[in-house]
């Protein structure tokens, strides 16, 4: 195998990068009274303020008008087709070069395939009622939220307790979604219900998934939910009470939910490895440049062995990951069933970057617990994301079950 980036996917990489460093830094510096502190990133209930959300959806539409925004998204739906390889680099090379906590940076020039642009679980929406609302998820002016979660239904999504009752040309939807990612500023939620809970009981389906407008009668975001320390964010719990849903909203067959679903996860879980990889890079280049200046008994502390063990234990684990991701990636382009690497990938990448992380702060001393460093926010950022889209466990079950179904090769 040849992993050599391609000419293109490289021109695509500097492109996005030159697009952020033209437009989106300048916009972060004239707003940092905004941007720069989360006293003054959210209101008092955790949500963004206004002006935040207004510069959020100006890089959106931004991005879109140039060609970056829909780059992953599939070419049947207007995007631009790039596939597992592309995305990977691309993802990885943005959070590499800006590192952490750039709230105008991630998830906002490229979408998060569970909150914003094309996600692939669109393709499971009536062609017709899809291009009523395309114009304004492609152009970034509208956004999505991916609603599979619930209280007691994590990991355990035959555990939900969201019904869907069919009533006539509607379904009518009731319950609560938990941790749901963009909720408290979607346009636009796909959500997932019950529709035969005794197919469900038995693990044999009975799951549905619906395209909701959030402003729909008796769609609901109560709260939203702050972690790690956070005044505020973008996750909160959905309320649903007796939200009617045309059937053509449906996505995809009726008991045929989680195959849908599927198709956001694995996404999803690709990206989020490939950011996790960039991130780790950034957060060893800080800890490479702080041990060649900063001094102890008279030398730099790169000069001591316990330092260099810790440097080259986060460069065997970036150098890990990136050839997983890599591979995993290769393998999706191919069209090969890649389930258990998917789970490998996102499980090891996300304990990669906590590890990182932490090394990174040990170099720096003191300094890594600051927050103008953001290497604590990247190590918060590491700690979460451990455990959405499937923890490290749960990734753990399926790579086991996998290897035991004789479902994989490595």
């Amino acid at each position: 195998m040849n992993f050599d980036i391609d000419p293109d996917t490289t021109a695509i990489a500097e492109a996005v990068l030159r697009f952020i460093e033209r437009e989106v830094v300048p916009l972060e510096a004239r707003h940092r009274a905004v941007l720069g502190s989360e006293r003054t990133l959210y209101q008092a209930d955790g949500r963004y303020v206004p002006e935040a959300l207004a510069l959020r959806q100006q890089v959106r539409m931004r991005s879109a008008e140039l060609g970056y925004y829909n780059l992953f998204g599939d070419e049947k739906l207007g995007g631009g087709g790039q596939g597992a390889q592309v995305m990977v680099h691309v993802q990885e090379a943005i959070n590499h070069r800006f590192g952490p906590g750039r709230p105008l940076i991630q998830t906002v020039v490229l979408p998060s395939p569970f909150t914003n642009g094309l996600s692939p679980v669109l393709r499971h929406l009536d062609p017709e009622v899809f291009e009523r609302y395309r114009g304004g998820i492609a152009s970034g002016a509208s956004t999505l939220c991916f609603a599979l979660s619930e209280p007691d239904a994590g990991s355990d999504v035959f555990a939900m307790k969201t019904r869907a009752v069919r009533d006539g040309d509607h379904w009518v939807l009731s319950g609560t979604k938990q941790w749901i990612t963009n909720s408290p500023y979607a346009d636009h939620a796909m959500v997932f219900a019950l529709t035969d809970p005794e197919a469900a009981a038995q693990h044999k389906g009975g799951v549905t998934g619906f395209f909701v407008d959030t402003r729909s009668a008796g769609f609901s975001v109560p709260r939203l939910i702050n972690t790690v320390g956070h005044l505020g964010g973008d996750t909160g719990v959905v309320v649903l009470d007796g939200v009617r849903v045309p059937d053509d909203h449906r996505l995809g067959a009726v008991g045929r939910g989680l195959n849908v679903a599927m198709d956001g996860v694995n996404a999803g879980r690709m990206g989020m490895a490939a950011t996790c990889l960039g991130l780790a890079r950034w957060a060893l280049d800080q800890a490479v440049e702080y041990a060649k200046v900063r001094k102890t008994s008279g030398v730099p502390i790169a000069e001591h062995q316990a330092v260099q063990f810790m440097l080259a234990d986060s460069a065997m684990d970036i150098y890990a990951a990136k050839s997983m991701i890599q591979n995993c990636a290769w393998r999706v382009d191919q069209g090969q069933a890649a389930t258990a690497q998917v789970s490998m990938v996102k499980a090891f990448s996300t304990e990669m970057l906590g590890r990182v992380m932490d090394r990174s702060i040990q170099v720096h001393g003191a300094m890594g617990l600051t927050n103008e460093l953001r290497i604590e926010e990247g190590y918060r950022f590491a700690r979460v994301m451990r455990i959405p889209d499937g923890t490290a466990e749960i990734q753990r079950r399926t790579i086991a079950r996998q290897l035991l179904a004789g479902r994989t090769e490595l």
